[in-house]
């Protein structure tokens, strides 16, 4: 990287791939450009091709795709935006303040895609009209899919966590297709195992349509989502921060909540009432 310069923000990244249909390929090379933010816009198309695991004709494809006459085009775009600078975020504080300042700011992003209601309304009509509810989340997604599985069993009947991996797991995804699940909510998260991504292939071939939250509109996920729900991650700690994907888990399911209002009031009066007659709360 030249002395000086900034390195690039994912968010700009993202932001060149923003409405591109691209092809799996293509979405390899993209998240190889989001992993490597701060270096990409100083390396050749055979090392960005090397990278991503692609040929090198493929990387000068994805850069036509993205409008660009070529590789070199699309570098000078990259080396812009790494010398754009922070967008006027303030760059003050230490490490600990720009950690929680970098969460703000993945929030506002979540936010302002929210601002188009249509996917995640589609994703609470396809998860609350599947019976049972299974619930992916492996090592790091695992406590996000236990806890938006705890919430959920307050207004769905049956909601299945799979949070093992092993061979038991397709075992278990094919248990709920046959129980007549169709649909699946998938938490990847960076670095996405391995085993993760088997189970969505083999959610995919057992009828289920699964619904994707992850960090980038081009993670490994959206090979096998038919929706994907992308939230950033942080990665200014030691170890990430899942800020804005807890917070679109609750956003899913309050729209699973609004696709059935009448199921959700009863179960939710069902379960106050058991609670109160158990004494389970102070408060």
């Amino acid at each position: 990287m030249n002395e000086g310069a900034v390195a690039a923000s994912p968010d700009r990244l993202l932001d060149l791939f923003h409405g591109v249909r691209l092809t799996p390929t293509q979405r390899r090379i993209a998240h190889c450009l989001v992993q490597h933010a701060g270096t990409v816009a100083y390396l050749s198309a055979a090392e960005v091709a090397e990278l991503a695991g692609v040929s090198q004709p493929s990387v000068t494809r994805f850069a036509v795709a993205l409008g660009h006459d070529g590789y070199p085009a699309l570098r000078r775009r990259l080396r812009e935006l790494t010398a754009a600078g922070p967008d006027g975020r303030p760059d003050d504080g230490n490490e600990l303040q720009l950690a929680v300042r970098a969460e703000m700011a993945n929030l506002e992003r979540l936010a302002g895609e929210l601002a188009d209601r249509d996917k995640i309304a589609t994703a609470g009509r396809l998860l609350a009209a599947s019976r049972p509810l299974p619930v992916l989340g492996l090592r790091a997604a695992a406590p996000l899919a236990a806890y938006f599985a705890y919430f959920a069993a307050k207004v769905l009947p049956d909601v299945r966590v799979l949070d093992d991996g092993g061979s038991l797991l397709t075992d278990r995804l094919e248990q709920a297709a046959w129980a007549g699940a169709d649909a699946l909510l998938a938490f990847v998260l960076p670095r996405y195992p391995r085993e993760t991504l088997d189970a969505l292939r083999a959610a995919r071939d057992a009828g289920l349509t699964v619904v994707a939250i992850t960090d980038s509109p081009v993670s490994p996920a959206t090979e096998y989502a038919a929706l994907v729900l992308p939230a950033a991650v942080g990665t200014d700690l030691v170890f990430d921060l899942h800020t804005a994907p807890m917070t679109l888990a609750m956003v899913v399911l309050q729209a699973i909540c609004d696709a059935a209002p009448l199921q959700t009031q009863r179960r939710l009066e069902a379960f106050e009432s058991s609670a109160a007659r158990r004494q389970l709360f102070l408060g």
